[in-house]
């Protein structure tokens, strides 16, 4: 049949045999034959799919790993602080002195003075 027979019989055809003969063309495009002359390119395709989902989950680990390491990071912060806090209130000299209290020292009632030699 040539290319203007087709057209005619088409033109002649029903909405339903339309659809029918569609999806005929569409089952051909589908068959054993048209899958097996596609082979590289499915395999190319699954190929793609393996990858796309393994770094999915590669950049989901990554993540979660990140998430626990910010995690323990607020948690050493919070530790510097409370340390930092804590080194800073026994420097004072309140807690000198409390402190030295317990090996026996007291402060001194007199004013530091420098000693010199006479010459």
């Amino acid at each position: 049949m040539t290319n203007e027979e087709k057209n005619g019989q088409q033109e002649m055809l029903t909405p339903a045999q339309r659809v029918r003969n569609d999806w005929r063309a569409l089952v051909e495009k589908v068959s054993y034959k048209a899958i097996v002359n596609n082979i590289p390119f499915l395999a190319y395709m699954a190929l793609l799919c393996v990858l796309y989902i393994s770094n999915s989950h590669r950049a989901i680990e990554i993540q979660r790993e990140t998430n626990a390491q910010n995690k323990t990071l607020k948690e050493l912060r919070w530790k510097y602080m409370d340390m930092k806090s804590q080194l800073l209130s026994i420097k004072t000299e309140t807690q000198v002195i409390k402190n030295a209290e317990g090996i026996g020292l007291k402060p001194s009632l007199m004013p530091a003075y420098k000693i010199t030699e006479k010459k």
